[in-house]
């Protein structure tokens, strides 16, 4: 029993360690900048709406959108370097495999960009 509690104790200096790490760069973040907003900081920028409102009013799902469209195109991407790096080894059937996700993409985003998906009135 003594052993296994042992075997364990690698990981818990590493937990310490790391928590103890985690506090003194969050205190020293906290000392060294100090914390002033102002509007430029609180004003919206990445969600499309005021960050301090009222969660209960209307909102333009138009962010929501493009940044889903941003998230499926950006997997495409993570999906081809795999093919790319792999593309000898996995041969033909690999190749067009790949084509066919390509292709099915690409009829998506011509669809998408058809219907205006992409448009930011």
């Amino acid at each position: 029993m003594d052993v296994m509690l042992q075997q364990y104790l690698p990981i818990l200096i590493f937990l310490g360690i790391a928590a103890g790490l985690c506090g003194v760069i969050m205190t020293a973040s906290y000392l060294v900048a100090p914390q002033r907003p102002d509007v430029e900081k609180t004003s919206a920028y990445e969600c499309g709406f005021e960050a301090f409102d009222d969660a209960r009013h209307k909102f333009d799902v138009r962010f929501y959108l493009v940044s889903i469209l941003f998230i499926i195109f950006d997997i495409e991407v993570a999906f081809l370097f795999p093919w790319a790096v792999s593309l000898g080894s996995i041969g033909v059937f690999g190749f067009w495999s790949m084509m066919i996700f390509l292709t099915i993409l690409t009829i998506g985003f011509i669809y998408e960009w058809r219907k205006g998906a992409l448009e930011w009135e």
